[in-house]
């Protein structure tokens, strides 16, 4: 087994940029402190997104929203507001927010088709403000929670990762047969007294009930 104690690290900034070298001119100032018209565009596009906080105790989280594209509000070009839709009750995204309140979160927009991505970062805030949130209802389910996001930074992401994991390339597709299922999964990590068919009947039946 490899030890990694014994791994080499590089533990300071001026190491690593020198490993690194100077990083290209275009990419230095490509922040924004808004939105532009093409970010605007991008988000009020995309399907999907990923947003991470960090809890009181400092431990990080990443989480994925997904929807119908245009999901995500564009309140101004400063502000958005992504729906909380049914979940497991975790609730990771909303505690960190709370038991963190003022520190950024970091989100990346991805756009099928699109090898670029977004990337943004803002304070956010837990609403459950029922006529912000009445604008947001599918199927004619509103959803009980939203979070609320000034955003402080904005940037598009070369195309370099999407490129390298072909991820829209459907060639690159896993057969579903060669992955177990999520039945499977849990079964084997968190109840194996209980029979595989009990636990996909109860999974399909809130991927039916309780998506919305």
């Amino acid at each position: 087994m490899t030890d990694v104690a014994e791994f080499s690290t590089i533990d300071d900034t001026d190491s690593l940029r020198q490993n690194l070298g100077a990083p290209v001119a275009m990419t230095v100032n490509k922040e924004m402190p808004t939105l532009d018209k093409h970010a605007r565009q991008f988000i009020t596009m995309s399907p999907m997104l990923f947003i991470s906080t960090v809890g009181a105790d400092g431990r990080a989280d990443v989480s994925p929203r997904g929807d119908p594209p245009g999901f995500v509000k564009v309140i101004d070009d400063c502000t958005i507001l992504i729906p909380e839709r049914p979940g497991n009750r975790r609730a990771d995204t909303m505690m960190n927010i709370i038991e963190n309140s003022g520190q950024s979160v970091g989100l990346i927009f991805l756009l099928p088709g699109v090898e670029e991505v977004v990337r943004a970062s803002g304070r956010a805030r837990v609403i459950d403000d029922r006529n912000a949130l009445d604008e947001m209802r599918v199927r004619d389910k509103v959803p009980a929670h939203g979070l609320l996001i000034e955003l402080d930074e904005v940037f598009f992401h070369c195309a370099k990762a999407i490129k390298r994991s072909k991820l829209w390339d459907p060639a690159t597709a896993v057969p579903r047969s060669s992955f177990p299922s999520a039945a499977q999964i849990a079964k084997d990590q968190r109840a194996p007294e209980r029979s595989l068919e009990d636990i996909e009947a109860d999974m399909q039946e809130s991927y039916e009930k309780r998506l919305y």
